[in-house]
């Protein structure tokens, strides 16, 4: 097993050379090991801890630890599930109508450009230049095409995801929670 360094700087460094991610590293700054080890409320980083440090699991606790989240699992399962139903309920139609626009823009674009790729690769350097002509304006106009069909789509799903987001986030922390303290149970400070 690998020892991280007990001290707050040289475990942030630790953290960072190991691959923490950002959001992890900024939640920790300033915290010694101990202090995120007592304190992080993510499952997730604290498995990761445990990954990063070569820990293994002893069968027993491994088998408690997944009785006592399956729980959690399964009540975040039940937030989520109807909150996913309502967020793809929502942006379907805008996806549809994005689609329905954008299948003829991309056949035209296709075969717009379909000449001029085909004369590239007979010619290379003087068809890349009529290919690029001939794309500009193709992809300028599949972008005419599309815009408004698109923007409506990341409208309704930015306000879809917003929805979902918020639906789900406490179930999800509530998840994550329960990971970290069933984690910090079964195996306590300092783990060996």
């Amino acid at each position: 097993m690998k020892n991280p360094p007990m001290e707050a700087r040289a475990f942030a460094k630790w953290l960072n050379d190991e691959g923490a991610c950002r959001e992890s590293l900024k939640w920790q700054h300033g915290k010694t090991l101990r202090e995120t080890w007592d304190t992080c409320q993510r499952g997730n980083w604290l498995e990761w801890l445990l990954n990063a440090c070569r820990y293994q699991w002893k069968a027993p606790a491994w088998a408690e630890y997944e009785r006592v989240t399956d729980h959690a699992w399964a009540e975040y399962e039940r937030v989520k599930a109807p909150a996913l139903a309502e967020y793809r309920r929502v942006t379907a139609p805008a996806w549809a109508e994005y689609e329905r626009v954008t299948a003829p823009a991309l056949a035209e674009y296709e075969r717009v450009t379909a000449p001029a790729w085909a004369e590239y690769e007979r010619v290379t350097a003087p068809a890349l230049a009529e290919y690029e002509r001939v794309k500009a304006h193709a992809l300028a106009e599949y972008r005419r095409v599309t815009a408004t069909a698109l923007a409506e789509y990341e409208r309704v799903q930015a306000h879809a995801g917003a929805e979902y987001e918020r639906v789900t986030a406490p179930a999800w922390a509530e998840y994550e929670r329960v990971k970290a303290d069933t984690i910090r149970t079964l195996i306590p400070y300092p783990f060996k």
